[in-house]
């Protein structure tokens, strides 16, 4: 909220029929903009002309009136092209005779005017803010779902722990798998693996334990203190597993194991 001065209510009027000099006008917007008392208070303003001039028996100009208003536009600069508002006023026609609008039709004609335009700017921060709004929730749902995801696999009591081994020296590289047959999640982490070449690398399996082929569940390489990992593969819901095993695979991966498997557990 703005901590300036509130605009007086006669410049606030002044500002609803685009009659403030450039620089107030802009200056006007720029503290509406961030015065949500100001605002709220334009809005009232413009809402009583309006019902007052749709109300009011009309009447014609008062005396001098007409006068007042050609010397307020005479007096405002020309020299560069009004903002766009919502209305353009043209010059007032002397001959226009008392019989027509009113004053007070006039002025709440312009009233409503304003306040359509103010409605609308204020609909298209509204919009403009929603849609920013909606992108951050997509990107918060998705991060929940998936912190979700890991917990559940990771502390459900009907995950199964797999320590995988070496099969040929079982004391050295060792990995840890955690799967959720009932969400297809799996978290598998090894440590003080050996390194493969470049045009090589390791592949996970899942072994099916209704004996059916194994099932290939990511690929992944060694960092430099021998650890990797891999973190919810896509697999299919519902398969319970009777075994994991780690091949060595070329870089691209396989969709067969080859054999040796050097690392297996159950």
């Amino acid at each position: 909220m703005s901590t300036r001065p509130h605009i007086p209510q006669e410049d606030l009027a002044l500002y609803a029929m685009q009659a403030l000099t450039p620089e107030e006008q802009h200056a006007a917007q720029a503290h509406l903009d961030v015065c949500a008392y100001c605002r709220a208070a334009l809005l009232e303003a413009m809402t009583d002309v309006a019902a007052v001039g749709m109300s009011a028996e009309q009447q014609a100009l008062p005396d001098g009136a007409r006068q007042r208003l050609m010397a307020r536009i005479a007096n405002t600069p020309q020299a560069t092209a009004p903002a766009p508002g919502p209305v353009a006023v043209g010059p007032v026609r002397e001959e226009r005779k008392a019989g027509g609008l009113g004053w007070l039709g006039w002025v709440a004609a312009l009233a409503m005017l304003a306040v359509a335009a103010y409605l609308g700017y204020g609909k298209h921060q509204l919009q403009q803010q929603l849609s920013e709004d909606r992108g951050q929730i997509a990107l918060l749902t998705a991060s929940a779902n998936r912190a979700e995801e890991l917990t559940e696999a990771l502390t459900s009591p009907a995950a199964k722990q797999v320590t995988l081994t070496e099969t040929k020296r079982p004391a050295q590289p060792v990995g840890h798998a955690t799967y959720l047959p009932a969400r297809g999640a799996l978290i598998f982490v090894a440590s003080n693996l050996r390194p493969v070449p470049e045009n090589k690398t390791y592949e996970l399996w899942l072994i099916p334990a209704n004996g059916k082929a194994p099932m290939p569940a990511g690929l992944f390489r060694p960092d430099a203190s021998g650890s990797a990992s891999v973190v919810l593969p896509t697999l299919p819901q519902g398969i319970e597993a009777k075994a994991f095993g780690v091949t060595i695979e070329d870089a691209q991966g396989s969709a067969t194991p080859t054999l040796p498997i050097v690392m297996a557990g159950q």
